[in-house]
């Protein structure tokens, strides 16, 4: 994760992860944990594709919005918990390659909303591209 961080908010987002079933289902993992941003990975895997072989948008929008989920709840003070309200993303791309990685990041963090953009970058040998992009609104719950 990243150095120098509040090791309370690592564990917490960690452990939280990892009761994610399908987050371990799919092969997501935590790639960075920062207070208000978080970066998911994910590798390619056949059985996560659409019938053209690329990414399906499902899985896509998924990791989108766990990235997003678990930025706002990286602000969130200990014994609260996240859920989102709503979240558009717009498909920019076809995704492929070896793996996506899934940004999530505060834009406002308050006392019951908070709101995150959200961005999806597939990773190949031409390089890194954003493939997605949208926002989420998250309520805090106590």
């Amino acid at each position: 994760m990243t150095p120098g961080l509040d090791d309370d908010l690592v564990s917490r987002v960690t452990e939280s992860f990892g009761r994610q079933a399908f987050m371990q289902h799919i092969g997501a993992s935590l790639e960075e944990v920062a207070a208000g941003r978080v970066v998911l990975r994910l590798p390619f895997d056949a059985r996560l594709t659409q019938q053209n072989g690329l990414f399906h948008g499902g899985v896509i929008a998924t990791i989108a919005d766990v990235a997003g989920g678990y930025a706002g709840y990286s602000l969130f003070e200990a014994g609260t918990d996240v859920l989102t309200v709503e979240f558009k993303l717009n498909l920019l791309a076809p995704a492929r390659g070896a793996f996506l990685t899934a940004h999530g990041q505060v834009l406002k963090s308050g006392r019951t909303l908070t709101i995150c953009a959200l961005k999806v970058f597939d990773h190949h040998e031409a390089g890194e591209r954003l493939c997605a992009a949208g926002q989420q609104t998250l309520i805090k719950l106590k």
